[in-house]
């Protein structure tokens, strides 16, 4: 068994060494796409989406036509941040509803629509989380309003019918024919949100 150093020491392919080897020459990194480009996220797009929520009277939905999970996820997490600050620990609890809720979005608005339905899992699940805004709103003031009284109920009413209004005119913009199954669409939301 031999080991050569010389032979090694001279040979500085690939690019780390610099060399000229079958890997390339020098690392550029001046060509490589931006990492959150690279990992799907967009802030820009997910700053526009939640602009447009944020409007309680008039949601636009032609930013919701390209759906994606990372602003629903970032979503997610503050709403469980403010419920931990709150002194409730309920991450599964809140993943387990948007699941619940997006599944059975996608399957009753799709058997509704029957041979019509173009409704995707990923376009509800991200529609449903960009709704999440109010309620992560709520979940942030209720943080600084007393907790016993009408005042409590009365802001938490307000929130969930944005809240509710906002998905539903997503849900009926983003799917062709849900105008005729608005009423369920505004329906659904309201149960899981009482419970």
């Amino acid at each position: 068994m031999s080991f050569d150093i010389g032979s090694s020491a001279t040979n500085t392919a690939g690019p780390i060494g610099g060399g000229t080897g079958p890997i390339g020459g020098a690392a550029n990194f001046d060509e490589e796409e931006p990492l959150l480009d690279e990992l799907g996220i967009h802030p820009d797009q997910i700053w526009k989406k939640t602009k447009s929520i944020l409007n309680p009277f008039r949601v636009n939905p032609t930013f919701h036509k390209d759906s994606d999970l990372s602003g629903p996820i970032f979503l997610y997490l503050s709403f469980c941040l403010f419920q931990l600050l709150a002194g409730k620990i309920q991450f599964g609890v809140i993943l387990g509803w948007i699941v619940v809720s997006s599944i059975f979005l996608y399957i009753v608005f799709n058997m509704l629509a029957g041979r019509n339905g173009n409704l995707d899992l990923h376009t509800c699940t991200s529609v449903v989380g960009y709704c999440l805004l109010p309620v992560v709103i709520l979940s942030a003031v209720s943080l600084f309003v007393p907790q016993n009284g009408a005042i409590r109920f009365g802001v938490a009413g307000v929130f969930v019918i944005w809240a509710t209004r906002a998905c539903t005119n997503l849900m009926v913009a983003v799917a062709d024919g849900g105008e005729e199954h608005r009423g369920l669409i505004a329906f659904y939301p309201q149960i899981k949100k009482r419970e």
